[in-house]
């Protein structure tokens, strides 16, 4: 599989992205990447890191979407930037799957741009992986699609259902909606009708409204949710993240009894950060669309980039949007 990789993308700059492919070219032997972003800068990185691979190559594009531009003005008028060449090579088929640390709006409208709908998909949606207590549950839609019909989010529990089968391995996934309260009848008029919407569909398994503090406890394959409301859980829980662990290292320095507690809970508190680190994960995927397009976490490190590389393989090789195009087109 050939995968393209933004290199102009992401908070910690182009050498973090170019350390993540090379740790991925070192992992998956049957891979080849493209990297897209200004040659003369990324050249004199991988020339710095001493590393060279006949399995890469620098395709050239001088423009670069900052993080804060504004992303369909920055889409249209940097035609030139490494989102939208690279999104084009998937679109000309010359490679497999698309993976961006960088804006996510702009790699949002781009990919629709770009890639376009299935036929039969009302509206495009990010799933990501979220931790539990079980293992790992898909959550749905974190940021595609801010207003919602109730009709999309029935939709979104069909795509989540592939999703959850291909990355979580699990035939029947248990689907959840999102909502104020666990009990029928509960949120707004959306929720209200997406319950209704979601009861009645036969492909897939719903199991009825959950609460977002039982997200992390349920047992619960799929949740589901409008993107506006599902940004936000996942952006407040990276944050309480984030704050526990800066917490923990604070209150450490402290006491001398809590430093040497750290050394007996090292491997405890390491498991723990792995499993609420979105780099563990491999980034999210924007679903709906004819061609695999991932959003690796702006934040992310070389890990996180490396990750989000091998899921991108995985997606290409199981064919997963040809699965997904089957599937909507039979209903």
């Amino acid at each position: 599989m050939k995968i393209v990789v933004d290199g102009m993308g992401g908070d910690k700059g182009s050498k973090e992205v170019l350390k993540g492919i090379k740790k991925a070219l070192e992992e998956k032997k049957d891979i080849e990447i493209i990297v897209v972003g200004q040659e003369n800068k990324l050249s004199e990185i991988l020339k710095e890191m001493n590393f060279s691979d006949k399995r890469l190559t620098i395709v050239n594009a001088d423009e670069i979407i900052k993080m804060d531009d504004e992303p369909v003005a920055a889409v249209r008028e940097k035609k030139n930037s490494s989102i939208n060449v690279g999104l084009g090579l998937v679109k000309k088929g010359e490679a497999d799957a698309f993976v961006s640390a960088g804006n996510t709006g702009a790699l949002i409208s781009a990919s629709q741009l770009k890639l376009r709908r299935i036929k039969g998909i009302l509206r495009p949606a990010i799933a990501t992986v979220f931790p539990s207590k079980k293992g790992k549950i898909v959550f749905m839609d974190v940021g595609a699609t801010a207003d919602t019909k109730p009709e999309y989010i029935n939709q979104f529990a069909i795509m989540g259902t592939e999703f959850a089968k291909e990355i979580l391995k699990i035939d029947l996934p248990k689907v959840s909606l999102l909502n104020i309260g666990s009990e029928e009848g509960k949120g707004n008029e959306v929720t209200r009708q997406a319950f209704d919407l979601l009861k009645e569909n036969k492909e897939i398994n719903f199991v009825g409204n959950i609460e977002s503090r039982e997200m992390m406890f349920a047992d619960v394959d799929v949740i589901v949710s409008d993107g506006f409301t599902g940004n936000m859980v996942l952006k407040t829980s990276e944050g309480v993240a984030n704050y526990i662990f800066s917490v923990l290292k604070e209150e450490i320095k402290k006491s001398f009894f809590a430093k040497i507690g750290v050394i007996f809970l090292k491997k405890a508190l390491k498991s723990m950060k792995n499993k609420l680190d979105s780099s563990e994960y491999g980034g999210a995927l924007f679903l709906g669309l004819n061609g695999i397009s991932i959003k690796a976490h702006g934040n992310s490190d070389y890990i996180g980039i490396k990750n989000a590389i091998i899921v991108a393989d995985s997606f290409a090789n199981n064919k997963f949007v040809e699965k997904l195009k089957n599937k909507i087109n039979n209903n």
